[in-house]
């Protein structure tokens, strides 16, 4: 089969490798989609230090049961299916607590060590496999994942009704959490985004206002919640400031690892405040998938590039040009 490889950080290829076969418990997917997310930037220039190399990135992806492994029965072939790329030990403290995302021994399909999704044929573990309806849009089915990171995000700061939410970041993840707040009950969503052009599509989807700087929005009380959809260290460092008294801040985006940001203990302390993290997938993925199928979800605004194997790297570039949203690499294309 034709698959892109991660030789090493920065080494990537376009080349044939044999299919995968299902071991025990395992099913054999056509991939019909594969979203890209800054997961695999890191992947590809080696700053991820989980992964193993060589390897096939892509973790956000859904297609076509093609081939089943002795002892799977919840599943056949012809089923299209999202998928959950999330690998833990079951057995650390960790796990044993039922914090499978945190697991002291966590891999991923695509992001670990087992091959991913930007291939033409990937083997996944049968239970991590959601069956979607057969009629839904087949790109669609990939949005799953980073909707499934989003609804966690959201358990995580046991997201209030009729709140005030400000999110950092009008981008894929962003417009994610917006749309689950904005289905879940807020009395106000305001977004900052420094791109102009994503202002009218967040207004569309998600927020009530948005602005290319907070102090722009005129809330001087704060907000109840405030989340950071962007993992640059001005926008965490603004967004803290910005939580009401008695609020909580979600810390979503991904930093880099050995970045730091300063912020007044004081305030923390006398106004207690809330600083929750949240890290991929946990408990959420059919809940994710239940919401998508809903409509919820605007899957057609939300991805709006796509690309073929061949060109992988410049679905990368793409991606890293921040023009648009949730960018695709398709094996059918």
């Amino acid at each position: 089969m034709k698959a892109v490889v991660i030789e090493a950080p920065n080494d990537l290829k376009v080349k044939k490798i044999d299919d995968p076969s299902p071991k025990i418990g395992e099913v054999v997917v056509k991939v019909d989609a594969c979203g890209i997310c800054g997961t695999d930037i890191h992947v590809l220039r080696g700053e991820f230090a989980p992964t193993r190399y060589p390897i096939v990135p892509g973790h956000e992806f859904c297609g076509e049961v093609v081939a089943l492994g002795s002892g799977v029965g919840q599943l056949k072939t012809g089923d299209f299916v999202a998928v959950d790329p999330s690998l833990f030990d079951g057995t650390c403290r960790q796990c044993r607590a039922g914090r499978f995302n945190l697991c002291e021994n966590w891999n991923a399909i695509g992001v670990g060590s087992a091959n991913g999704a930007c291939a033409e044929f990937v083997a996944v573990p049968a239970a991590n496999a959601f069956r979607l309806p057969a009629d839904l849009a087949r790109p669609w089915g990939a949005l799953v994942e980073p909707l499934s990171c989003a609804v966690h995000g959201l358990d995580m700061i046991d997201a209030q009704v009729a709140g005030n939410y400000l999110i950092y970041g009008a981008g894929t993840m962003g417009l994610l959490l917006g749309q689950l707040i904005k289905h879940s009950g807020a009395s106000g969503i305001d977004m900052v985004e420094t791109n102009p052009k994503r202002h009218a599509l967040g207004l569309r989807l998600a927020a009530d206002r948005v602005a290319v700087s907070a102090a722009d929005l005129d809330r001087p009380q704060g907000w109840d919640v405030v989340i950071d959809a962007t993992g640059v260290v001005p926008a965490i460092e603004d967004g803290l400031g910005r939580v009401a008294r008695g609020g909580t801040f979600l810390m979503f985006g991904v930093a880099r690892a050995d970045a730091t940001a300063t912020f007044s203990p004081f305030r923390v302390y006398n106004d207690e405040i809330k600083i929750v993290g949240s890290m991929a997938v946990l408990h959420s993925f059919e809940r994710a998938l239940a919401l998508l199928v809903k409509g919820v979800i605007d899957c057609e605004a939300m991805i709006t590039a796509q690309f073929g194997l061949d060109d992988y790297s410049k679905a990368i570039d793409a991606f890293l040009a921040g023009s648009g949203l949730k960018t695709q690499v398709s094996p059918t294309r």
